[in-house]
């Protein structure tokens, strides 16, 4: 199966910079882009030039290789079942102790 490299590139930068809390418009700004053109690399529709991926790295505090590589479903997965794992054990602690008071 081969990989549409302008939706992966796009969607791994969206991730990258959601996972940052930076906003498309601030991201844009950050790397002298029209915020309309970096929505249309994050839904796959443009590819930047090679130096707008270093900016983009650079301002997300990347590797611009790592906006190729894996995608975000891989990225985090692990760190995303660990975390919702601990809130249930949390809420379940705090349920135990409610019942014992």
């Amino acid at each position: 199966m081969m990989t549409n490299i302008k939706k992966h590139l796009g969607s791994n930068i969206r991730h990258f910079r959601v996972l940052n809390g930076i906003s498309q418009a601030k991201l844009a700004e950050m790397v002298n882009m029209a915020t309309n053109y970096l929505g249309l690399i994050e839904n796959g529709r443009k590819f930047p030039s090679a130096n707008m991926v270093e900016r983009i790295a650079s301002a997300l505090g990347l590797d611009s290789i790592d906006l190729f590589t894996l995608p975000p479903i891989e990225f985090n997965w692990k760190e995303g079942i660990l975390h919702k794992i601990r809130t249930l054990i949390d809420i379940e602690i705090q349920s135990i102790r409610i019942k014992e008071n």
